[in-house]
């Protein structure tokens, strides 16, 4: 059985940094494009980034490019998000995504199979 597990949320003040994790089993995690989504409560959940399966491709929204960056550890079956220069509407639930296919053109990332439970990420003004 597939799992996402997310960690490395939190409280940070505006202008600090983070990074999330997503460590993976069930399957061959090298053998899979990886993304990060987040979701405002009452809004839709929004794409963030996504990474090729041996990380040669990464693509951003573009509210976050230039300020995260999404990276993989397939020996270690993990996916990051260092997220810098944090602002208050990085505020979400980001989820950790697996399957499908990455992009080089909006929406990026389709076809997802899996989906992590998510982790909170708060930003304070």
């Amino acid at each position: 059985q597939v799992q996402l597990v997310e960690s490395g949320g939190g409280l940070v003040q505006a202008g600090g940094s983070l990074r999330l994790s997503c460590a993976a089993s069930g399957r061959t995690f090298s053998s899979y494009d990886m993304g990060w989504f987040r979701q405002v409560p009452g809004k839709e959940r929004e794409f963030v980034a996504c990474i090729s399966r041996r990380g040669a491709n990464t693509y951003y929204a573009d509210s976050v490019k230039g300020r995260f960056t999404i990276s993989r550890d397939n020996a270690k079956n993990t996916l990051y998000l260092r997220m810098n220069s944090l602002k208050p509407e990085d505020t979400a639930v980001y989820y950790c995504a697996s399957g499908g296919r990455t992009i080089a053109t909006k929406p990026y990332y389709y076809g997802i199979d899996y989906w992590g439970k998510g982790t909170l990420v708060t930003v304070s003004s």
